[in-house]
């Protein structure tokens, strides 16, 4: 995917980034939305732009999925259906590892299994003093502490409208429970003898009862703290970008 806009967000990201490098700090970039909107893909891309810069920083991309709490402890708290909304991350341990990064310290970030619908215990990433941190994630702007310096040195949301992202939820889930059929080891493989319609019909009801809510009453705060709202048409191309304040 190539960042086709008419925004300068290149140039816009550089001159946000000197002060950070000047300072010594690694430069953070959030990338919000809602589920589904593509947020890996455009942190994928950003990536690539960035590194491409004339003095070739080292970026790093770390998922915030890994900071979700895990089903246990999801389950104790009787919040499993709402794995995704703002209470079901560790904010506090995520804010700590941003900020040990933002401080140049090697840290150990956790990851996630979309295969196992769960905390990865094996593996983590380890971060060693980047300069650029992008954060993938969700709930993004609730890191932030009135009072104290930002972790979060530009965000950026990206919008759609509601029917798109939930087409491109369906078509994303889908697979994920068609390849579960035959893997005992992932979570859908408790979905194995569903039909392909009704597959269709349990990504709608996920949709409707969990992720558009999440995203009209949670998701969208991030919107509102974005320092760029980057919106996309129905085929995932960028149609505008608002800067805060325009």
């Amino acid at each position: 995917m190539a960042l086709e806009m008419d925004f300068p967000l290149g140039e816009w990201l550089h001159a946000r980034a000197r002060a950070s490098r000047v300072a010594g700090a690694p430069f953070v970039i959030g990338i919000s939305g809602s589920v589904a909107a593509g947020k890996s893909t455009f942190a994928r891309a950003l990536c690539a732009q960035l590194e491409a810069w004339p003095e070739h920083p080292r970026v790093d991309i770390v998922a915030t999925d890994g900071f979700l709490l895990d089903n246990q402890t999801l389950a104790a708290r009787e919040i499993s259906m709402r794995k995704g909304f703002p209470e079901s991350y560790d904010v506090a341990a995520l804010r700590a590892a941003v900020a040990a990064v933002k401080a140049g310290r090697h840290v150990a970030m956790p990851l996630y299994s979309h295969v196992t619908y769960d905390i990865d215990r094996e593996n983590v990433q380890t971060i060693k003093r980047p300069d650029i941190l992008i954060l993938d994630g969700l709930h993004l702007a609730q890191i932030e502490q009135p009072g104290k310096p930002h972790l979060i040195d530009a965000l950026i949301y990206l919008d759609a409208e509601e029917a798109d992202v939930e087409r491109w939820f369906t078509d994303r889930l889908i697979p994920l429970m068609e390849g579960g059929i035959d893997d005992a080891k992932s979570f859908y493989h408790a979905f194995r003898t569903m039909t392909a319609d009704e597959r269709r019909a349990f990504a709608k009801r996920v949709w409707q009862e969990i992720n558009l809510p999440n995203l009209r009453n949670h998701i969208v705060q991030d919107r509102a703290a974005a320092d760029l709202v980057v919106r996309k048409g129905a085929d995932h191309r960028i149609v505008k970008v608002t800067e805060k304040g325009s």
